[in-house]
């Protein structure tokens, strides 16, 4: 029997990596029987328009700038590219399809299901898959220019939609809100465990304390994130002016508000403790980990939180608010007394909240222990990418490629 053919609508794909984009290459690496292209926005006049990455033939479409920005990314005329997302991608499925025959689509966000749903008016009988990965709070997404203007299109990505996979309970409603009422999963993210939770010899983690400056009575916080507004990072800046001066802040990842959150750490005298260290290569985030003290990213909305539970990996403790899918997987001893905890919750738009939380695990040796031991053990049990690929195949591919 021929292997079916899936093909994925997606307004990015790698180089360009956030959580959406590292499982569809985490869970395709892992269906071997199944053959996937993937549609996705070219950004980059350097990328090729056609390439093989792992088990995913990516077609790239829309016009490009040679090595942009994060900042060219969010602005004209590049901003344009992902307004036109639906038609150049429609187009390019319309042309594949000839020759290919697809047994399904796949939309990765709901946004790049308008093509797909577009697609469906001319083939009707192809299932399409939905997966929810919105990081964004549904407010947020519901309420944005854009998508305003086309709500109709959007309304029609939930009313085709053969099938839902969400990877929190959060964005499994915000199925259901938008009037979804067919079968649905929630199937989480992974997390890349022999990576993330590898032993870092200590030779490595001196020498990267040594490039970073870390002293012996320093304590890292760390973040790894875009530097978007959602994330909270400023929060987790100006929290620093309730805490010790031997407590830093290290910042991985870039974003539009780099430049902004420079200036709020150096107009209250917090730039010789904030480090922004730029964009990491996942492979190395595990070392910038083990040279940290605790995790915390104070996110305004969340649809899963892959960086949580890579953290959790890693073997540090974790703190977070209580939005979006990290409710999920994060539970705090006060507030969710009946489980064994896995992180400390921090209120939102709150830095006295977020010191309040680093104080207690530095001040709690027990805790920061038993909630380590905890993360790590959930981690391996319920969030390996091996296991999130074979209920993917097991509870979605098979019933919508059936």
């Amino acid at each position: 029997m021929p292997a079916k053919r899936v093909l994925i609508f997606s307004l990015a794909y790698l180089p360009y990596a956030g959580g959406a984009e590292l499982a569809l290459r985490q869970i395709t690496d892992r269906i071997a029987d199944i053959e996937f292209d993937c549609i996705a926005l070219r950004f980059d006049r350097n990328l090729p328009r056609v390439e093989r990455i792992g088990n995913i033939t990516v077609y790239r479409v829309g016009f490009s700038k040679r090595s942009p920005s994060a900042r060219d990314l969010m602005r004209f005329p590049l901003y344009l590219t992902k307004i036109f997302f639906a038609f150049s991608a429609l187009r390019k499925a319309f042309s594949l399809h000839r020759s290919r025959r697809y047994d399904a689509l796949w939309a990765m966000m709901s946004y790049a299901g308008i093509p797909a749903a577009l697609f469906l008016l001319r083939h009707p009988r192809v299932p399409f898959l939905l997966t929810l990965q919105e990081g964004d709070s549904i407010a947020h997404i519901t309420k944005r220019w854009l998508i305003k203007m086309i709500w109709p299109l959007y309304r029609m990505v939930f009313k085709k939609a053969t099938f839902v996979q969400a990877i929190s309970h959060y964005l499994a409603e915000f199925a259901r809100a938008m009037g979804y009422m067919g079968p649905l999963e929630v199937v989480p993210n992974g997390v890349d465990s022999a990576l993330f939770g590898r032993d870092i010899g200590e030779d490595e983690r001196i020498t990267l304390q040594q490039e970073l400056g870390k002293k012996e009575s320093e304590r890292f916080i760390i973040t790894t994130s875009r530097l978007v507004e959602k994330n909270g990072v400023e929060d987790l800046i100006m929290a620093l002016r309730d805490l010790d001066v031997n407590i830093k802040l290290l910042v991985l990842g870039t974003g539009p508000l780099e430049e902004h959150l420079r200036l709020v750490a150096k107009k209250y005298g917090l730039g010789g403790r904030v480090r922004f260290a730029g964009h990491v290569d996942i492979k190395e985030i595990p070392k910038y980990l083990a040279v940290a003290d605790m995790f915390c990213r104070p996110s305004l909305s969340e649809g899963f939180g892959s960086s949580f539970i890579e953290a959790m990996a890693a073997g540090i403790p974790v703190i977070a608010t209580p939005v979006g899918g990290i409710v999920d997987f994060l539970f705090d001893p006060e507030q969710n007394p009946e489980k064994e905890p896995t992180g400390l919750f921090c209120a939102v738009h709150d830095p006295k909240s977020i010191a309040q939380k680093v104080q207690k695990f530095l001040s709690d040796d027990a805790l920061r222990a038993r909630i380590i031991v905890n993360g790590k053990k959930m981690v391996e049990e319920k969030y390996s990418w091996d296991l999130i690929a074979r209920e993917m195949k097991e509870k979605v591919f098979n019933t919508v490629l059936s």
